[in-house]
């Protein structure tokens, strides 16, 4: 936006002011900083009522590429601030963002729909694709991996939260060493997911209360090895006269 007063190397703040002092509101632009996040810097931007974008420094070369492609995505300019949109620091740190405000304007219904039943993962559990189609209201999984790849708000919108149907996480906007890196900051041990994965540990149950979950789970994580019974299926769970756990709500098969 500023390019012709030569503010490409400005710094933080500079280009606020000028268009401050050319009395051009904020109606007309967003603002962004550059916060710490467990994979590394991440590039927050909002327009004053909700976050409009977040993306990870590891997959940018540098602000500029950050900033053409918020534009690209929303038709807004955005402009370098010193702090980032209100909520991000506390959710980042809590990874429990829920309660920010996120513009999802130029996605698609059904894109917001799976992207608005990610945001409903709890911090430290993963969720198959099929349980998000299912919480999206969606028929089959096939569009789940696409809207995944164009999730615009990274990390605060926890994708890493989600796996294919054998458990294997898709990490499909920064791939998998970053996905890694959030899962270990939320306390999920990737080596531990990888076994699940080769062991077609796809529901864990108790022999004790005779439900099942998925093995993330709050609920699964307090069942002692002794009482811990492995599922491939919900269909198999079922036929065992187990019953699905109601917090985290295996799909049925």
């Amino acid at each position: 936006m500023l390019a012709a007063l030569g503010a490409e190397d400005a710094p933080t703040g500079f280009e606020l002011g000028v268009l401050k002092a050319l009395g051009i509101t904020q109606s007309r632009y967003d603002t962004y900083a550059l916060v710490d996040s467990p994979a590394g810097g991440l590039y927050v931007a909002g327009n004053g009522r909700a976050l409009t974008g977040a993306t990870l420094a590891a997959v940018v070369a540098d602000r500029r590429e950050f900033e053409e492609k918020h534009l690209a995505r929303t038709g807004r300019s955005v402009i370098s601030a010193a702090d980032p949109p209100a909520g991000v620091r506390p959710a980042l740190r809590t990874g429990r963002a829920s309660g920010v405000a996120i513009d999802l304007a130029g996605l698609s219904a059904l894109e917001q729909a799976v992207l608005g039943a990610v945001r409903r993962i709890p911090r430290g559990q993963i969720r198959p694709v099929s349980w998000v189609a299912h919480e999206a209201g969606l028929a089959g999984t096939a569009p789940v991996a696409e809207a995944l790849a164009r999730n615009p708000v990274h990390v605060l919108i926890p994708c890493h939260r989600v796996a294919d149907d054998s458990g294997r996480p898709y990490d499909a906007a920064y791939g998998r060493d970053v996905g890694d890196a959030l899962r270990r900051a939320e306390g999920i041990d990737p080596e531990y997911v990888e076994s699940l994965t080769r062991l077609k540990m796809v529901f864990l149950g108790s022999d004790t209360t005779h439900i099942y979950c998925h093995p993330t789970c709050a609920h699964a994580r307090r069942i002692t090895p002794p009482h811990r019974v492995p599922f491939r299926s919900a269909a198999e769970a079922r036929h065992a006269g187990y019953r699905p756990c109601k917090s985290c709500r295996p799909v049925p098969a």
